[in-house]
């Protein structure tokens, strides 16, 4: 099915009559007041994108150990291998990432190009940008309740496994925040024009959507003889 396809005004006002995913989007877009009422550039847009993805990496660690449950003591002898594995290897990913981004950072005079330990990192980037932690804490909070409410108490968990759940903050990155990234770059090479400090985040808005209609479809494929079906969110 190709993207054209998928945005179609009738698989948009399906997707959308969910008001979780009404959230997210809001989310997504939330950066622009960011921008225009506090100041922010290409430093500490990508920043927030990177905190994000450690915050998508706990919530797929919570998925991966609730849907290694179904599976009994085999299932958690899988998370006591696969768990720390995660751990280390997704850490290391967005610690990586992370330092990347340290050099982008220092050629737009913020902080240094110097190496960071992770905790360091972390605190870095929460005060790249005027109240870093009010949007981070959004996207904890929403991405907390896309997980009690869609992946636990409407039994998400029981139709996936621990190696799909594992995968999914991955293709995440290495789809849309890599480039972002390069287009951040390009930014701080230009000067950080709002412009286009607004066009990353209405790319980021639109791989959202992207996604929430994609899995509203699938969503709609798998329920189609089982009434209520969970909502139609992109958790990783």
């Amino acid at each position: 099915m190709s993207i054209k396809s998928d945005f179609t005004p009738a698989n948009l006002s399906r997707t959308y009559r969910d008001p979780i995913a009404l959230a997210v989007l809001a989310v997504d877009l939330f950066p622009i007041v960011a921008v225009i009422q506090f100041g922010w550039g290409a430093v500490a847009l990508v920043f927030l994108y990177w905190l994000e993805n450690l915050v998508i990496g706990i919530y797929a660690l919570a998925r991966m150990g609730t849907a290694s449950l179904k599976d009994g003591w085999f299932g958690g002898l899988t998370m006591l291998f696969i768990g720390p594995f995660f751990v280390v290897h997704y850490g290391m990913f967005c610690f990586v990432h992370g330092i990347f981004l340290t050099v982008y950072a220092s050629f737009a005079g913020y902080g240094s190009a110097g190496f960071e330990e992770p905790v360091g990192l972390v605190k870095l980037a929460l005060g790249s940008g005027a109240h870093m932690t009010v949007f981070v804490g959004a996207i904890i909070v929403l991405q907390g309740i896309i997980f009690v409410r869609d992946y636990l108490m409407r039994g998400e968990w029981r139709d996936t496994d621990v190696m799909k759940e594992m995968a999914k903050p991955y293709t995440r990155i290495v789809v849309l925040h890599i480039g972002l990234f390069v287009g951040a770059a390009a930014l701080l090479m230009l000067g950080q024009p709002m412009i286009g400090v607004l066009a990353l985040i209405f790319i980021r808005a639109l791989w959202g959507m992207y996604l929430t209609v994609r899995r509203r479809l699938q969503l709609d494929g798998e329920a189609a003889n089982e009434g209520d079906a969970p909502s139609s969110l992109s958790g990783a």
